[in-house]
């Protein structure tokens, strides 16, 4: 998955709920479901041109809020750290604590 669709799905799932009704709906069937802007226009009644002005305000919108709060970015480098700790834990031998530390990693990352 490259860059800027792993950006554009967590900036939806921070930010996604406030976006309005429509917005959420046009963005998430152009970027989430794969629909073309001419099929997203097709199901709203509307032309491609409304769809695309609607996407891009919404990602901007999202833009801002990740400015102001950082989430999307913190939330990444807390999976990347998730993540090297793991690859670390599994160089380590077998034993109790190695399967406790597995285990509250596990949780982070259901976090």
């Amino acid at each position: 998955m490259e860059t800027d669709t792993i950006l554009r799905t967590m900036l939806f799932d921070y930010y996604g709920e406030l976006l309005t009704e429509k917005q959420r709906e046009c963005y998430d069937l152009h970027y989430n479901n794969d629909l073309t802007l001419n099929e997203v226009a097709e199901s709203f009644g509307t032309s491609r041109q409304a769809v695309w002005d609607i996407v891009k305000r919404s990602e901007q919108i999202m833009l801002n809020y990740e400015e102001k709060t950082g989430l999307v970015a913190r939330g990444m480098k807390r999976q990347k750290l998730i993540e090297e700790i793991g690859e670390l834990c599994n160089k380590l031998p077998a034993t109790p604590e190695k399967a406790a530390i597995i285990e509250r990693l596990k949780e982070l990352e259901e976090l």
